[in-house]
């Protein structure tokens, strides 16, 4: 059975998500860089987003705190398993394809 949290959450998520894509492509970033778990988002980048949009740390501590996102070795922001799953189920497998 459905928590009925949970799917709450997964909404929030994937809003989060979406809005997250929308923000990267506004910004000139592509899905591969928080896709692709050694590239990511530093905090250089992270800071210029939050500045950008006011939503934008919100999104992100739901995705940090959902486990869809995680700091990589280099301390860069990529998505999870699970992130990525949720992007690819919104946006279609190709969406963040390797070129």
């Amino acid at each position: 059975m459905n928590h009925p949290h949970s799917s709450g959450m997964q909404r929030s998520l994937r809003q989060c998500l979406s809005h997250m894509a929308a923000m990267l492509y506004r910004h000139g970033h592509v899905l591969e860089t928080v896709t692709i778990s050694h590239r990511g988002l530093d905090r250089q980048a992270l800071k210029a987003l939050g500045a950008a949009s006011s939503d934008w740390s919100q999104c992100q501590k739901v995705l940090e705190n959902s486990q869809a996102a995680t700091w990589n070795d280099q301390q860069r922001l990529v998505l999870t398993g699970l992130g990525r799953e949720l992007l690819f189920d919104m946006f279609g497998e190709g969406a963040a394809d390797c070129a």
